[in-house]
């Protein structure tokens, strides 16, 4: 990986299996818009970041070095070999084959309280209407900062209660959107305590809240704790399975970045189907 400056922006060269337009594209985030084939805006680290794709690699918009360093390194999982992961899934021929085609995805690091509440908009949705519906959240309680809206807190929402959700048009999912935020005020829920007490037991905590199932607490796993061995099932990945996988397929099986294959296989299924 190598970081130029080029007047204000920032001009990152020479870094493997990364795409940011395939990974924002790929179900994991939805706080992003395509501009055009070459340019994407997406909202990470309390700010709006600009993509370009460049000849020599990827440019950011008004960045700094030391700036991309400390917060975007780590929010788009830089500092990982990602080449040796797909080395890895060698002896599954659907998952290599899936990688080929999404081999710049790279899991984002995402706030936790923001991707649980994500994916519980995202039950039974398709991705423009969550993105809509998730933008109608930060713009009714959120804060304008920085040129965007921040993601609402536990707090804002309890006290918008469900009746106040009205507005974002969120149907069911506001009863569930509330008793995340309550669950996580009083401590029954304690995000902290996902974080660090391991796959098994982060995924039964999770759960506690009302509409959190093993998918949505497997993709808030997955892609707001970085516990990579997280395997959301969703309609796409039961595809592939039933398709590739006649005696199932066991996510034990892929090891400890079993998420990772989730995402090429999830991408591939619904781009260039394998």
């Amino acid at each position: 990986m190598k970081l130029y400056g080029i007047g204000n922006d920032l001009l990152l060269c020479e870094t493997n299996n990364f795409d940011p337009f395939i990974s924002c594209e790929c179900g994991q985030c939805f706080r992003f818009e395509k501009i055009s084939e070459d340019e994407y805006s997406l909202v990470a680290c309390h700010r709006n970041l600009i993509i370009s794709r460049h000849k020599d690699g990827w440019l950011f918009k008004d960045m700094t070095e030391a700036e991309f360093l400390e917060s975007f390194v780590p929010y788009f999982d830089l500092d990982r070999d990602y080449g040796e992961i797909i080395k890895s899934f060698a002896f599954d021929e659907p998952i290599s084959k899936a990688a080929t085609v999404g081999g710049g995805i790279r899991i984002f690091r995402q706030d936790p309280w923001e991707t649980l509440i994500s994916f519980i908009i995202s039950q039974n949705n398709n991705i423009p209407r969550i993105k809509k519906i998730i933008n109608s959240l930060c713009q009714l309680l959120g804060e304008e900062k920085n040129g965007i809206y921040t993601f609402p807190t536990p707090s804002q929402i309890y006290q918008a209660g469900v009746e106040g959700l009205a507005p974002i048009k969120s149907g069911f999912r506001a009863k569930y959107i509330f008793d995340a935020a309550s669950k996580v005020i009083s401590g029954e829920v304690s995000l902290d305590r996902v974080a660090v007490c391991g796959y098994e037991s982060a995924l039964t905590e999770l759960k506690l809240i009302k509409g959190v199932g093993d998918k949505v607490a497997n993709c808030v796993l997955l892609f707001g704790f970085g516990y990579y061995e997280a395997f959301p099932i969703d309609v796409w990945v039961k595809r592939v399975i039933s398709e590739h996988y006649p005696n199932g397929l066991d996510p034990k099986t892929l090891g400890k970045y079993a998420g990772i294959a989730q995402q090429y296989l999830f991408h591939a299924q619904r781009n260039n189907p394998i």
